[in-house]
This record gives C-alpha cells, sequence and structure tokens, in this order.
C-alpha cells in the first residue's frame, strides 16, 4: 500500500486564538505538586495497539500542530524512534516483518480516537525505510537518526524543527551496540507534504565525538517559553534540553526562537547566569532519562518529568521556579512496576505531555523495552509500545483531602 502526501500543516490552525479555544495550562488553579492522583490512562495506552502496519516503537513526543500547547482546537504530530512494521494474527507475528530508525503519526484532534491517528512510515510494503535519515556523500546502514524533541516554530514561519541523534552501530556484541556520533537539528517548513523532502539539516557543533570526553545530547526536550507559544509569563526563549555523560546530567541551553539555528547565539546556563560557553554549562538534575519534559505546571512552577536513571521503574518530577529551576527534590510520581511485571521487559524514557493534558494534570508516556527483542517480540508482539498514565494534581484551594500514589 502506498502512502499518499500529507499535509504537515492544517489549513484550518492559524496563528490567532480566540479565549474560548484555549486552555490555561492550569486553568488559574495554585497546583500543589505534592497532592496527586495517579492512575493508567488505558484509552491513551490503547490507542498504539495495532495488528496492521506500524504496530511498535519508542521515543513518543507529541508536537502540537498549532505551535502551542494550549490550543483545543488543534493535532498533534507524533515522533517515533526504531519503528516495527508488520501484521500481527491473533497474538502470532507473522514473518516479514521489518524495521525502520523512524517514524511519525498524525492525530486529529487531542482525543484518543483511533479514527483520527494516522501513521506514516517512508516507503512502501516491503520497502520501508526511515523518515529521517542524516545527509551524507555516502549513505550508511549502520548510521541513522533517531528522533529527540521538537516544537512548531510561530516565530520562524510556522516551521516544524525536530533534535535528531545521529547513531551508528558499533557491532561489539555489547547489549548497546551503538553509539551517538552527532546530534543534528531538523527544519521542515510550513506546508511540507510527506515525506518532507525539503527538509534541511544543521549539524549542532557543541561536542567533540573524536575526544572521547563527556558529550550533550542536545533535544532531550524542548520548551518554547514565548508569547508566540502562548506561555504565561514568558521570557521570549526557547530552552533546550540536554543530556550529558554516562549518568545523565540535565543541562540547559536557550536562543530566541526565530534564531534557532544561529548556533553561535545560543546560551548555556552555567548556575548562575547565561554564557555563551557551552563547556561552562551546569547540571540541573542528575541521573535523569535520555527522554523527558519541562513544562509550566502552573504560574512560577515548571516541571520536569523524567524517568530515573532512565531505566529504573521511577517516574519522577522535580519542580522549579524558573525553567532552569532550581529543581527541588524529587518526587516519585508513579512505577512502572505496578503494571509491567515480566522480568525480561524494562521501562524507560518517561515524560508528559502539556499538549495533551488537561489544566491541572499530566499524561505521561513510558516506553516498553527488552534485552531479547526479537525473541521477545514473537511471543509479545505489542510489547514494544508506549504506555499512559494520567496525574491529577490538588489545588491549593481544593478542600478535597488526601495524596495518593
Amino acid at each position: 500500500m502506498k502512502y499518499y502526501a500529507l499535509l504537515f500543516l492544517f489549513a484550518s490552525f492559524s496563528c490567532g486564538t480566540r479565549s474560548s479555544d484555549r486552555n490555561e495550562p492550569t486553568g488559574g488553579l495554585d497546583v500543589d505538586e505534592h497532592e496527586f492522583t495517579a492512575a493508567p490512562a488505558p484509552e491513551w495506552s490503547d490507542l498504539f495497539v495495532r495488528k496492521s502496519g506500524w504496530f511498535g516503537g519508542d521515543g513518543i513526543f507529541a508536537i502540537p500542530f498549532s505551535g502551542s500547547d494550549y490550543e483545543q482546537q488543534d493535532s498533534v504530530l507524533f515522533l517515533f524512534s526504531d519503528t516495527m512494521i508488520g501484521q500481527i494474527e491473533g497474538n502470532k507475528l507473522k514473518p516479514g516483518f521489518s524495521l525502520v530508525n523512524n517514524s511519525v503519526a498524525v492525530l486529529k484532534g487531542k482525543k484518543p480516537d483511533s479514527t483520527g491517528l494516522t501513521f506514516r512510515m517512508a516507503g512502501e510494503v516491503g520497502h520501508y525505510r526511515a523518515l529521517f535519515t542524516p545527509n551524507a556523500h555516502k549513505p550508511d546502514k549502520d548510521t541513522y537518526f533517531w528522533l529527540g524533541d521538537g516544537f512548531v516554530n510561530r516565530d520562524a514561519g510556522k516551521d516544524l524543527f525536530i533534535f535528531s541523534y545521529q547513531i551508528t552501530n558499533t557491532h561489539d556484541n555489547s547489549a548497546l551496540p551503538f553509539k551517538e556520533t552527532g546530534n543534528s537539528l531538523i527544519r521542515i517548513p510550513a506546508g511540507s507534504h510527506f515525506p518532507y523532502t525539503d527538509q534541511q539539516q544543521f549539524d549542532l557543533p557543541f561536542n567533540d565525538y573524536k575526544s572521547g570526553g563527556e558529550t550533550i545530547s542536545f533535544g532531550s526536550a524542548v520548551f518554547n517559553n514565548s508569547s508566540s507559544a502562548e506561555q504565561a509569563g514568558p521570557d521570549g526563549f526557547v530552552y533546550v534540553y540536554g543530556t550529558k555523560g554516562a549518568d545523565k546530567k540535565l543541562v540547559s541551553a536557550r536562543v530566541t526562537p526565530a534564531r534557532v539555528t544561529a548556533f553561535n547565539e545560543w546560551e548555556f546556563w552555567n548556575g548562575t547566569g547565561w554564557t555563551k560557553d557551552v563547556k561552562s554549562v551546569a547540571t540541573l538534575a542528575d541521573s535523569v532519562s535520555n527522554e523527558l519534559s519541562v513544562s509550566l505546571l502552573a504560574p512560577g512552577k515548571y516541571a520536569l518529568v523524567y524517568q530515573l536513571g532512565g531505566l529504573f521503574p521511577d517516574i519522577c518530577m522535580q519542580v522549579g521556579p524558573t525553567p532552569v529551576g532550581p529543581f527541588g527534590p524529587r518526587i516519585v510520581l508513579y512505577k512502572t512496576s505496578a503494571d509491567i511485571k515480566d522480568p525480561d521487559l524494562f521501562t524507560y524514557n518517561a515524560k508528559a505531555h502539556p499538549a495533551l493534558s488537561a489544566p491541572g494534570e499530566l499524561l505521561i508516556s513510558y516506553n516498553v523495552n527488552t534485552f531479547k527483542f526479537f525473541e521477545i517480540l514473537e511471543k509479545q508482539p505489542n510489547m514494544y509500545r508506549p504506555r499512559f498514565v494520567r496525574l491529577k494534581f490538588k489545588s491549593r484551594s481544593d478542600s478535597q483531602p488526601g495524596r495518593t500514589e
């Protein structure tokens, strides 16, 4: 089956906003981050249980087409990294399935409605390929892109920007036989048609991959704190978060959205202020996950959500007064071991999706995987897909008692 061209941006979504068409981050509530309930969101988890075509993927990021998390009349672009494509009959995976390194999906609206969800993989049946691949004079099947976070940039013509990690297979027979060899920013013009052949790629200049020292994977999360993104208390910058080193230290850069590809204008938080020297970047938090989120939880409260150490079952949150903190102590929001009890499986890369969250709530996803990938996939073909948890926070003006974890 051939996938037809998909308009990247829908003409019905304009930059103008009526008050009745948008949500405030918490509906004006002063949220108490220590008082919440957390429970699975099966309507979202079940949305990704599929039998044909796309049937699994990790790395899910949700990007609103409007460029604002708060538009009610909006649609969402999902980004996936490694993606499984094939057919499942009953509980059996049929031969002939394939893996590509990235794909996307479009959800019309912001509700978990399967009739509005369309998956897009480049190529055709039997010849699928990754949608985004590194620009190179010599194509290399061992070098590919995993996708980071992104945003629709109203200050740059409503173009879509996606951070990506260039990954190279090492063939060293280790549990994780790959390494990052590049960090890029992909720009897709507004109105671009699938498969986005008019994309541009920009290599981030902030790492020396040959020295063997610590590198920063920029794009772990993006927070656009600008008035064009309809943020409360905007400062005019887009914050790009990265993870540094094996112990997964969180760091941050910032730049004005209109100048996001002007890497000489990027600034880095050094703990006391902003500097152009990436080597002086300070740690905002440690033991985070490769993918995470920073979002406005309530006025003056920014929520960092991640999976502890990348692979532990604890989904954690730290809250700070600015997009770079200082972030307070860890709050364990949810333990994925409540849902995933198979010892062969692990969970990773939890993050919040503010564009899909109601006021006073956070919808959080996490990924599921195994070190025995193809062996387990044959037995559990729907194993490799995102799961979702919904947090509901208590307002300080709410008289209802009790914290539930």
